[in-house]
């Protein structure tokens, strides 16, 4: 991407700040448009803000922040130069509900804007509605967990979202943190085969 090209993708995505494309709009405190390097090689793509990501606005800054940044640090990923993380809604949905289709729609052209900003060589897609929104895919996280993906020739790996993994904290082998942890080694492990 020129110069020129990134400048105007960011002045476009400072324009998200206001957006008023959906009633998400009414309900939200602050717009949350991603955290991390838009050099990165990798991109995450959670659903939506939580209550904490609402207010700081920061993506995956809570608890399931805090499960992600974990993750993505046991496998040897360095937060501020190889990630950039952010959710395919990018406004808080009332009592943390899953996002509407229509609402998933509204917010695409500023995920896809990030998508072009950012020109990941891998994207981890974090949870059943990030899948959704970028392959079309509904439902199954357990079959299309860890399982390699493409989309726009682009590596897609589909992984549990973090608040799922809070639900079920077991670290046995063959749970689900084991399997995240499998999947993010994967996701590394193909980053440092370029």
């Amino acid at each position: 991407m020129s110069d020129t090209s990134r400048l105007m993708t960011d002045e476009a995505l400072q324009r998200c700040s206001s957006c008023t494309d959906c009633s998400l709009a009414e309900t939200r405190q602050t717009v949350v448009i991603a955290r991390g390097n838009t050099e990165a090689p990798l991109m995450v793509i959670g659903e939506a803000p939580g209550a904490r990501e609402d207010a700081t606005g920061q993506p995956f800054v809570g608890r399931s922040g805090l499960a992600l940044d974990r993750l993505l640090k046991e496998v040897g990923f360095d937060l501020e130069r190889d990630v950039y993380i952010c959710n395919a809604v990018k406004c808080r949905p009332p009592k943390n509900r899953r996002p509407k289709r229509s609402e998933l729609a509204a917010c695409r052209p500023w995920l896809d804007l990030q998508l072009d900003l950012v020109n990941p060589e891998v994207i981890v897609l974090a949870g059943a509605t990030a899948v959704e929104a970028i392959l079309q895919i509904k439902g199954g996280m357990s079959q299309l967990r860890g399982r390699w993906q493409s989309w726009n020739q682009r590596a897609v790996m589909p992984v549990f979202h973090p608040s799922y993994l809070l639900r079920n904290p077991s670290s046995d082998p063959g749970a689900p943190l084991d399997l995240t942890r499998a999947d993010f080694s994967a996701v590394r492990r193909r980053l440092c085969e370029r």
